[in-house]
C-alpha cells in the first residue's frame, strides 16, 4: 500500500512527489473497518491490537517506571496487526507482517521474542547510571474509546527498545535493522 505525499529537496526548492510505504492499513482504511463494527453479531465494540511507542525511564539498565504513551494517533493506525470483535471474538481484520519494516511472517517472532537492543548499565560517555528508552509495545483498546493498554511490559518478549539516551550527557543508541524482527536496513518511514 502506498500514500503520496510531498518532500523538497530544500526550504525554497520545488515540490516533488514521492512514495511513502505505510503499515498494512492507512488512516481511511482503519476508519471504515472501526465504523463498520463486528459483521459476525453487529456489536460496535472492537478490541484493536497494534505496536505503538512507549517512554520508559531505567537506571542501570532496569525499569524505573511502568512507562508512558508517545504515540499519535497515527503511529498506532500504523501498527495495528489485528482488530476483533470486543463481543463474539471474531477476527474482522489481521494481517501477520511485521507492523514496523513490512516483513511478510515477522509479526509471530515480534510478539514472542526479547528486545535485541540492550541498554547500557552505564552511560559509556559519562558513566550516568540514568537513561530514557522508546521501545514499542504491543498494546490492545477498545473502540470506540480506544486507550492503550499494555500487552508486555520490558524486558518481557514483544517489547523492543529502538533507542535510548542518557540523561545526562544524551548519548544515544538506536536498534539497527528493524526493533521488532531483526530485518536489516533501510526501514520503512512512519507517519
Amino acid at each position: 500500500m502506498t500514500r503520496r505525499t510531498c518532500s523538497s529537496a530544500s526550504r525554497s526548492g520545488p515540490l516533488q512527489a514521492r512514495t511513502l510505504r505505510v503499515g498494512a492499513l492507512d488512516q481511511p482504511g482503519f476508519d471504515a473497518l472501526v465504523r463498520a463494527g463486528c459483521p459476525a453479531c453487529k456489536a460496535p465494540t472492537l478490541e484493536i491490537k497494534s505496536f505503538i511507542d512507549r517512554a520508559i525511564g531505567m537506571m542501570a539498565a532496569e525499569p524505573t517506571d511502568a512507562g508512558r504513551w508517545v504515540h499519535d494517533g497515527e503511529k498506532f493506525v500504523d501498527g495495528t496487526y489485528e482488530i476483533a470483535c470486543a463481543s463474539c471474538k471474531h477476527v474482522i481484520w489481521h494481517d501477520d507482517m511485521c507492523p514496523r519494516c513490512n516483513t511478510p511472517g515477522a509479526l509471530h517472532k515480534a510478539l514472542t521474542t526479547t528486545s535485541q537492543l540492550e541498554p547500557w548499565k552505564r552511560c559509556p560517555q559519562c558513566n550516568e547510571l540514568s537513561l530514557l528508552a522508546v521501545a514499542m509495545v504491543p498494546a490492545t483498546a477498545k473502540w470506540p474509546q480506544p486507550k492503550p493498554q499494555p500487552l508486555a511490559e520490558y524486558p518481557d518478549e514483544g517489547v523492543h527498545l529502538v533507542a535510548y539516551a542518557c540523561d545526562d550527557c544524551n548519548r544515544a543508541r538506536a536498534a539497527e535493522g528493524c526493533p521488532l524482527c531483526g530485518a536489516p536496513s533501510p526501514l520503512r518511514q512512519r507517519p
